[in-house]
């Protein structure tokens, strides 16, 4: 391509690593999951499998969402195998 120069980066610089927790990074999400304590066995499967890791297992409550972070992928809700957790089109 014209224009590149050989020192120039193929992809994406990560100047600061592990700097996601400074940055509230759930804004551009669609989906957002909802759990229903009531379905919610608190197996924890969620939280494993979670890839932002923003689920914690409350003993009282069950499945708790960081929302700050979750990108609202469905993994969880997908995982859930007591379907507890259901994806929601998020109300700006």
């Amino acid at each position: 391509m014209s224009g590149e120069t050989e020192d120039m980066p193929l992809g994406g610089i990560i100047i600061k690593p592990g700097s996601t927790t400074e940055n509230k990074t759930g804004g551009w999400r669609t989906f957002k999951p909802i759990v229903e304590p009531a379905k919610c066995v608190k197996c924890g499967i969620c939280e494993k499998f979670c890839p932002e890791g923003i689920i914690d297992i409350d003993p009282e409550k069950g499945a708790v969402m960081n929302y700050d972070y979750c990108k609202g992928c469905g993994i969880c809700a997908h995982e859930c195998p007591t379907k507890a957790i259901t994806m929601i089109l998020e109300k700006k």
